[in-house]
This record gives C-alpha cells, structure tokens and sequence, in this order.
C-alpha cells in the first residue's frame, strides 16, 4: 500500500474512532446541550486557532468577502446539526441517533438536485428506498429500551433535522472549494461561539474538573485534532475508500453506546439501521447492478 494511502487511512480511522465517542461524553459530561455545543465551540475555536496560525492560514488573502460569508452560513447549519444531534441522544439513544443522522447523504443528494440541478438517478432512488425501508423499521420498534414512544420518535425527528441541517452545510462547503478546510472549521466554530453565548448558561459555570475535562476533550480533540485527522485523510485518499471508512463512526457509535449504557438494539431496529448504513455506503461507493450489462454477458 502507497505510503500517503496507509497513513490517510490510520487518519481517517482515527478521526472516525473519535467521532463515535462523542455521544458518551456528550451524555457523561451532564450539561445542557447548548452548553455542551457552546464549550465545544469555544475550546475547538482556540485549538483551531493556533492549527491555522501554525499552517499559516491566518494571513489576509485568503476568505474573501462571500467566502467568509458561506463559511459563516455553513457554521450556522454544523452548529443547529450538533444541537440536534445531541438533543436526540438523550430521546432515542446514540446507536438510532446516530443511525438515523446517516441518512443525510440522501437528503444532500436531493439539496443537490433541487438547487445545483444534479441528477437523481434510478440507482440513487433505489438506494433512498432501502434507506427509507430501514427508518421505518427503527421507527416502528419505538418504545423497546423503555423510552417513552413520544420521546422515541422526537429522538429520531431531531437526528433527521441534524441530517438535513448537515446535508445543507455540505451544499454550501461545496461553492468554498480551494479554502483550506481547517480555516472554514475555524470559522464555523467561531460561529457557534457568538451564536449560542447569548444562550450559554455562563451565570452558573459547569462544577467539578471532570466535567471540565469532558468539555475540554470535547473542543480539543473531538473538534480541533479530529478535524485536523480528517481533512488531512481525505487529501490522501480516494473518494471511495474516505466513504468506506467513514461507516467506522456509526458503527464506534453502536458499541459505544452498548459498552457504556448497555443499551441494546432489538432485532427490527438491527435491521433498520443495517438497512440505512449498506444503503448509505451503496450510495457512496456506487454499489449496483447494471441488467442491460448482464443481459448483454448472457446473449
């Protein structure tokens, strides 16, 4: 294996192990989720900071006017999704949370031909449709892990609200290409900093060095090193293998939430979330099957 090729893939894997922690530290730290996501904010923003200022991206130059302006719009939509995200851990559990939020590529391929006039093709809907299969599996086995069926379905309503809010952060990443992702990182966290201040509960501080501890781990290196991981994976590898790899956080995700809450799956909500994650990755790799290529081997 190609040197750059073995060291984006231990990137990519490790940024993904990171990410599929976040949901434990989320629910072990105590907090409000608009503390949680304002302390990520504050602590990625600073570790972002000194990154950017090391690989010289801080010089002018290089955000212009409408740049900085998208990369301020995409930090609105990544803030909302973690809001969202976290919100819907504490209703549904990490593992459906996360399995749910998995759908997004769908909904960015439906943003991309709504707004960039990109084509939805037959095996693009075919993979929708399994996904689609597998939600209403999780979402009818609502109520198996002793939640309240209301608090079930509002858990998997806000994961789909992170999703869409995800998906219309990339579309909009998509017209930043040639910024360096770490300064868009950078301004997205910033962002989130200013928008959710005003909201922060700062008159009561969070009490106890574990709890600061958890919100520190979670600027540092769930935002700052984890960002610096990934970015630096994708410039090395292929396309297909970033997206193969990228089904490691759901999957982190699973074990995490067993290994820490013991939180089983029932078998329909397996099936629904292996339905969502195979469609996900069939979509990204570009899984199907051509029957005019094999009724032409056959002729």
């Amino acid at each position: 294996m190609d040197k750059s090729i073995h060291r984006g893939s231990l990137e990519m894997v490790a940024a993904m192990l990171i990410s599929g922690t976040i949901g434990w530290l989320v629910m072990l730290s105590g907090q409000s989720v608009l503390d949680v996501v304002f302390w990520r904010c504050l602590f990625g923003a600073v570790t972002l900071l000194v990154i950017c200022a090391f690989m010289g991206f801080l010089r002018p130059g290089i955000l212009t006017r409408t740049t900085f302006l998208l990369a301020v719009l995409s930090g609105v939509a990544i803030v909302g999704n973690w809001v969202l995200l976290f919100a819907s851990y504490s209703r549904a559990s990490i593992s459906i949370g996360t399995a749910i939020y998995n759908v997004q590529p769908f909904m960015l391929v439906g943003l991309a031909a709504l707004f960039l006039g990109e084509k939805i093709t037959a095996q693009k809907l075919a993979w929708l449709a399994v996904s689609f299969a597998g939600m209403l599996a999780i979402v009818s086995a609502h109520g198996g892990q002793g939640e309240s069926g209301s608090d079930y379905l509002a858990g998997i309503a806000l994961a789909l609200g992170a999703a869409l809010l995800y998906a219309i952060a990339a579309l909009i990443i998509k017209r930043l290409s040639g910024v360096p992702p770490h300064l868009i990182a950078l301004v997205q966290v910033t962002t989130g900093v200013l928008l959710l201040a005003p909201m922060a509960n700062l008159s009561s501080l969070p009490q106890g060095s574990d709890t600061w501890s958890i919100l520190l781990t979670l600027g540092v290196i769930h935002t700052g090193v984890m960002y610096v991981l990934l970015y630096g994976a994708i410039q090395k590898l292929p396309t297909a293998m970033t997206g193969a790899l990228s089904f490691i956080y759901p999957i982190a995700a699973i074990f995490v939430d067993w290994f820490a809450f013991g939180r089983h799956l029932e078998l329909l909500q397996w099936v629904g979330v292996a339905a969502i994650l195979v469609a996900a990755l069939g979509m990204q790799q570009g899984w199907g099957f051509n029957l005019r290529r094999a009724a032409q081997a056959q002729s």
